[in-house]
């Protein structure tokens, strides 16, 4: 257990920030921060399959109204909340609940492929668990009791009860015991929850959402109903924050409020500094299990004396809707919603002139760029995004692809159809524009980083 902790927590929680954030090696001052959108009836020119439009992107048909009327701003619980319904990346469906619509679904899938990229690096292997757990396996871990009002509980037409899972180390438990002894060199095991199957992916080895690309503090904290020996959250410094922290001013010590005295003022660490009080988003959360589950559903295995021993185990979690709420509450503007590098629903928006214009020319040269970008960047196929709302002006077609993100827009005038076509490029972080030649801005994006 201690190795698979070492593991965790040198390999996989320093890279999941700098691969969220990654931005251009050669072009360090370009990152993240724009985005597209659809509307209109309208394109270009006849569909091609193989380049996204806008206009046939599944979002609100009129994003600048989006979350104005139809949401008084009391509603409005949180930036990042407001960012989203404007830019259709949610949709409200019942109280506290939404749809997410396309395009924040390419952001999770994004993210659930870094995630088992990451964990399939550090020796983890993915499965997937029911949804429902039966009532047997939470009674004998006397969590069936614990959980109170907040367990959501039902049977079954044979009278069987279950629960809805928030958490699985029951049943993962279970599931490790069912195998029969294992022996020492089975282990370290960790084993992955598919995140695709729930907004929660539960692991056996530890309890943690990651929130890249941000400063992330990790916090002593309760276990809470889910037990053990040892926990610690992960918490981004946020002022709408519901967790109190409080943090040494002199060494590395924090702690979640919950789990120490009222009023305590001094470092129980260093001795020497002063703990101030902060707010945080919980972004993650370790669990040091030890045998809490393992001797109830005797989870055992052979050590090298070929004795049984009770397995220690540990668990943590990934939020991936939350990673996302949280990046966009941190990163974003009051307008404009910034992403962490490669989480961007697409990577380039590539916007022609109104139709109509002056420069007949340039709705053909605008869905070229688009093939020769992905023909001679492989990684950006599918990353493109052509807005073909040209009943639209550029001005209104670039204020909503600030507002969803798109980490570079192109900007296809009258320079585009010149003896040396050069393309404005606009880096929606920076907020930088330059006007590159069609080699320039294949350099340009060469580096982008894409999963």
């Amino acid at each position: 257990m201690e190795f698979l902790m070492h593991q965790f927590r040198q390999r996989l929680l320093p890279r999941l920030p700098r691969a969220l954030t990654t931005p251009c090696k050669s072009h360090s001052s370009c990152a993240p921060g724009h985005a597209p959108k659809p509307n209109s009836t309208d394109s270009i020119s006849r569909p091609i399959a193989h380049i996204p439009l806008v206009s046939r992107l599944f979002q609100p048909s009129n994003l600048r109204d989006v979350g104005q009327e139809s949401r008084t701003p009391s509603e409005m619980t949180c930036k990042s909340q407001r960012l989203m319904l404007q830019a259709g990346l949610i949709h409200p469906s019942n109280p506290g609940c939404y749809y997410y619509l396309p395009a924040i679904v390419r952001s999770m899938e994004k993210l659930v492929r870094l995630i088992d990229q990451e964990m399939q690096g550090i020796g983890g292997q993915k499965l997937d668990m029911p949804s429902l757990c039966s009532a047997e396996l939470w009674k004998r871990s006397e969590r069936w009791d614990l959980m109170g009002k907040e367990l959501f509980r039902l049977r079954d037409r044979h009278g069987a009860e279950y629960c809805l899972g928030p958490t699985h180390e029951e049943a993962v438990t279970e599931l490790l015991a069912s195998q029969g002894t294992m022996s020492y060199r089975q282990l370290p095991c960790c084993s992955i929850r598919s995140p695709e199957s729930s907004v929660m992916s539960q692991n056996l080895d530890l309890d943690f959402y990651v929130a890249g690309s941000l400063h992330v503090v990790k916090v002593q904290a309760d276990t809470g109903n889910i037990g053990g020996e040892l926990s610690h959250e992960f918490q981004l410094p946020a002022d709408i924050g519901e967790d109190v922290l409080l943090v040494c001013d002199h060494c590395s010590f924090s702690a979640n409020t919950e789990t120490m005295e009222s009023g305590w003022t001094g470092c129980p660490k260093c001795q020497q500094g002063t703990l101030v009080e902060s707010k945080g988003i919980e972004v993650g959360h370790t669990f040091y299990l030890g045998t809490r589950y393992s001797h109830i559903f005797n989870a055992t295995f052979n050590n090298s004396q070929n004795k049984p021993v009770v397995t220690e185990m540990g668990c943590f979690g990934l939020g991936v809707t939350r990673i996302l709420a949280a990046a966009i509450e941190v990163m974003s503007t009051e307008e404009a919603i910034h992403w962490p590098w490669v989480l961007a629903p697409y990577q380039v928006c590539v916007i022609p002139p109104k139709r109509g214009s002056k420069v007949d020319e340039v709705p053909r040269l605008a869905e070229e760029l688009v093939l020769t970008l992905g023909e001679a960047l492989p990684g950006l196929r599918g990353e493109v995004v052509l807005d073909d709302r040209t009943q639209m002006t550029i001005g209104k077609r670039l204020k909503d692809a600030y507002r969803l993100g798109y980490p570079y827009v192109v900007v296809l005038g009258q320079k585009a159809v010149e003896e040396t076509p050069r393309f404005e490029v606009i880096c929606q972080q920076t907020g930088e524009t330059v006007f590159l030649s069609r080699d320039g801005l294949i350099d340009l994006l060469r580096c982008v980083e894409t999963v």
